[in-house]
């Protein structure tokens, strides 16, 4: 018998749960979300990890997606809080040399620092992508169909499908651009060889020009904490504290939304799964970890290069040469003596997070799947060969290794922030190759985390896709 209470339930709170949840509320069904944690969120929570008056987040704090996410677009966030901070520099990339490559928010300012043959190349290459920047985010985010905008669509995909590698040697002559392109590649966690991995270079800069790398002021849970809001104000009720064994132990509700990677649903939903459905889910493919350290820091990070001071992200790792050896190291099982590593400062963007005159920062770098090796020395020496003195500046440090991020998120499998392997294989056949990834072979159950398209980010995507299929299938 069905639960006269609710019609839908959501068990997980992350950015895809709450999107979800939110999405059947407001189409009148009465939502339960469900979440083991004792806070809401997933990784978007912030909490002080080092010491009183230091808000850190967790995983996630620069939300190039979510500032375009149609999810978000519609949603009153800033009616509950939300405001976007821009830092002065979406992006920055040290160099040897005291010199480093900057990211402006315009094409041609970014352009102009690099070698006449390059920046002509770069100003053709982005140009485009910018100027249709609002059509390529439609069709990555929507489900798999032919695009709305063919000839847009190919004109990123012909250099998306290559290697960053590939490409950043056929565009670019000097080394500036190709770093420059590499660095953003790299959120891939693939190794830079691999087809594909130019394109999450070209989609990640082209935002940064278009839109931005924001953060939201006050910490990423101040987005969660509006989204857990306007699921309240349409009826929606939360649950925290309670972890799902099994499905049994929800309500019976004719649409169940999970925000779960294939691990947990397998786990909690096994002996209700067709065999050759739970035969592939247990066949996923999760990727690399990342170790993540936080700080509390007395003063701003000393770079050597005044520009990088005014960047939101960091990629440190000097050169394409340099940042394709660190991945290809991850992916074969080993940690690299120099990592490739991803570097935050929010309180360029946002004082607030820290008492007055001090900030924050955190930095990760990819580790292989499940890695229990902390590296908080290596990171910081990573950063101390382009910001000198750095270690001076850190009142206190907080670690996550791998399997801290997995026990902080569930769905953080060995580590894996991005919900599963990116690569090409994986990347549009999460979790099962399907006109519908996000159903089940079991009536009203669907799957809604970063392991569903259009993948890992914050950009609650996932949760809006499976909401609205579970809609068009179980009508009232």
């Amino acid at each position: 018998m069905t639960d006269p209470q609710y019609d839908a339930v959501v068990v997980g709170s992350g950015p895809n749960g709450l999107v979800g949840a939110i999405t059947l509320a407001r189409a009148g069904r009465r939502v339960l979300l469900v979440e083991a944690a004792s806070t809401i969120g997933g990784g978007l929570r912030s909490q002080a990890l080092t010491e009183p008056g230091f808000t850190h987040d967790v995983c996630s704090t620069v939300h190039a997606l979510g500032a375009v996410s149609p999810a978000f677009a519609d949603l009153p966030l800033a009616a509950h809080g939300v405001e976007w901070l821009h830092p002065q520099y979406p992006i920055a990339h040290p160099l040897d040399h005291d010199r480093a490559v900057i990211a402006h928010r315009e094409v041609a300012a970014t352009s102009a620092a690099f070698t006449p043959h390059d920046e002509r190349a770069y100003t053709r290459l982005f140009a485009p992508l910018v100027e249709h920047a609002d059509a390529i985010v439609q069709t990555l985010m929507s489900p798999l169909r032919p695009p709305t905008h063919p000839l847009v669509m190919a004109g990123f995909g012909r250099h998306a499908i290559r290697s960053a590698q590939a490409l950043a040697h056929a565009r670019f002559e000097d080394g500036d651009a190709q770093a420059l392109l590499a660095g953003c590649a790299a959120h891939a966690i693939q190794p830079l060889t691999a087809p594909g991995t130019a394109g999450y270079g070209l989609f990640l800069l082209a935002l940064a020009h278009h839109s931005g790398w924001p953060v939201v002021k006050g910490g990423s849970q101040v987005l969660a904490d509006a989204l857990a809001a306007i699921l309240r104000e349409h009826g929606g009720a939360i649950e925290t504290g309670r972890e799902i064994t099994a499905l049994a132990e929800l309500p019976e509700t004719p649409i169940t939304l999970l925000d779960l990677t294939p691990r947990q649903v397998v786990r909690i939903a096994g002996p209700t799964l067709p065999d050759r459905y739970r035969r592939h889910l247990e066949r996923y493919r999760y990727g690399p970890g990342v170790c993540k350290v936080d700080w509390a820091l007395g003063e701003p990070i000393p770079w050597t290069n005044a520009a990088v001071r005014g960047a939101g992200t960091v990629h440190v790792g000097a050169t394409l040469a340099e940042l394709a050896v660190s991945e290809a190291a991850v992916t074969a099982g080993t940690n690299p003596d120099a990592p490739y590593v991803i570097v935050v400062q929010p309180s360029v963007a946002d004082p607030t997070r820290a008492p007055t005159g001090r900030h924050i920062g955190w930095a990760y770098c990819h580790v292989p799947h499940g890695s229990v090796e902390d590296r908080t020395a290596i990171i910081e020496a990573q950063i101390e060969r382009f910001a000198p003195g750095f270690r001076d500046t850190i009142l206190a440090r907080h670690t996550m290794t791998a399997p801290a991020m997995e026990t902080h998120n569930a769905n953080y499998v060995g580590g894996d922030i991005n919900g599963g392997a990116g690569d090409l294989r994986q990347l549009f056949t999460r979790p099962v190759v399907s006109a519908h990834p996000w159903a089940t072979p079991v009536d009203g159950l669907y799957l809604c985390s970063s392991s569903t398209p259009p993948g890992g980010g914050v950009h609650g995507m996932g949760g809006l896709h499976a909401a609205r299929l579970a809609l068009r299938r179980h009508r009232v």
